[in-house]
């Protein structure tokens, strides 16, 4: 499989040199990127993805025979597997409109068995009229709002406080004077729900209902402001645990506000949301079985509801000064849990972490230095009270990270 992602890339870049000779006038690749190296040291073993790269929170204590925590031991690693490669395609004007598109890639892999491996960030086609834009492809969930997401140099990008996911998509966006409507229909592929079978698209596949999300922004001088609602339905199960077919499907309604405000020589976020369901998001919650039909075993669920909020500040250019506060709190469900918890974090009442920062720009090299600290509040889900976490005890991680880039 590298051997074909690295034939492809060779391809286009050949394509690229020689396309001035025999190109279709207006058509044409430039590729860019960055190489960044992480060197990373924990005060304690974490929950993250690929080596301990994409850090989301501390380990629960966990005893030995003697009865000690385990996971209270230091981490240190260092790890070139954020590397980029961003091809940006410009093409002639097509059905009216300038026609773009994006492919990206990067060698974080797709599961911690594949780290080094080449995997597709963006690949989408976008054609742009003068008030209108269509982009079809992978790129962002619109619920990670490109314009104001956390400038962390942590790879976690502000995750679980900040919604973190890329999904192919349908996206139509249509600008007014300084307003601007977004609509959304999409899928899963890399970021993926929880359910019976473990992580996979297929819970919303077969719901045969797109991810749904809609949302409004407003831009003026030195704001930037916008509101969201997302909708998803899932179908856990084809069959029960009885042989009985079953499309008993769960529907979840997310919301979300945020705001930038850019008084020179500060820059302020904050985002605020209010979510159901947001595991494929990298974010708390799931949902949990409610009822269990005892003739045939088929279930219907419940939510699991959470409130995430973060915020930052920076400023400088040559050295750039930043911090990134964030808090997300459980909310549980509407209903009593009878059966298993499908999501992440299910035994976790909340999470904090303050993040400050500094950066160091020099031409096209960048080396940033952050200290995050995150704190997680680990307990039991009570099923009789609504999957709410109870007899909670914080547990922390300190982890201090160095980046050192070049930009292409």
């Amino acid at each position: 499989m590298r051997t074909i992602f690295t034939s492809i890339l060779l391809l286009i870049t050949f394509y690229s040199a020689t396309n001035g000779q025999n190109k279709e006038p207006g058509f044409g690749i430039k590729f860019g990127g960055f190489v960044k190296t992480d060197i990373i040291y924990d005060t304690r073993q974490n929950v993250t993805l690929r080596e301990g790269h994409f850090s989301l929170y501390p380990e629960n204590e966990a005893a030995d025979k003697n009865g000690e925590d385990f996971y209270a031991k230091a981490n240190f690693n260092i790890l070139s597997i954020q590397s980029r490669l961003t091809g940006n395609i410009y093409g002639p004007d097509a059905f009216g409109a300038k026609s773009s598109g994006v492919l990206e890639a990067e060698f974080f892999g797709t599961a911690d068995g594949d780290v080094n491996g080449f995997r597709l960030r963006h690949a989408f086609g976008k054609l742009d009229w003068e008030n209108a834009s269509l982009l079809i492809g992978q790129t962002w969930h619109p619920m990670f709002v490109q314009e104001m997401f956390p400038a962390v140099i942590s790879f976690n990008t502000g995750a679980p406080f900040q919604p973190f996911s890329r999904n192919p998509q349908v996206r139509f966006s249509y600008r007014s004077n300084a307003f601007k409507l977004i609509l959304a229909a999409l899928s899963q592929r890399d970021f993926q729900s929880y359910g019976p079978a473990g992580l996979s698209s297929a819970y919303l596949r077969n719901s045969v209902i797109p991810n749904l999300n809609a949302q409004f922004q407003f831009s003026g001088d030195g704001l930037f402001a916008g509101a969201g609602v997302d909708y998803k339905t899932l179908t856990p199960r084809l069959v029960t645990p009885f042989g009985y077919k079953t499309d008993a499907s769960l529907s979840a309604v997310s919301v979300m506000g945020y705001t930038k405000i850019e008084i020179q020589p500060l820059t302020i976020k904050l985002q605020g949301i209010y979510g159901a369901n947001l595991a494929d998001h990298i974010q708390l919650g799931g949902y949990a079985v409610k009822e269990i039909n005892p003739v045939d075993s088929s279930e219907s669920y419940t939510s699991l509801k959470n409130l995430s909020i973060w915020g930052e500040i920076l400023t400088g250019k040559q050295i750039e000064y930043g911090l990134f506060v964030g808090y997300t709190k459980a909310l549980g469900a509407d209903d009593n849990i009878v059966g298993k918890y499908y999501g992440r974090g299910t035994n976790i009442d909340h999470i904090f972490r303050v993040a400050p920062r500094i950066q160091f720009n020099s031409e096209k090299n960048r080396i940033g230095i952050e200290i995050e600290y995150t704190s997680a509040g680990y307990g039991t889900a009570n099923s009789l009270n609504k999957g709410k976490v109870e007899s909670v005890k914080n547990i922390s991680n300190l982890r201090v990270l160095t980046a050192f880039y070049h930009f292409f």
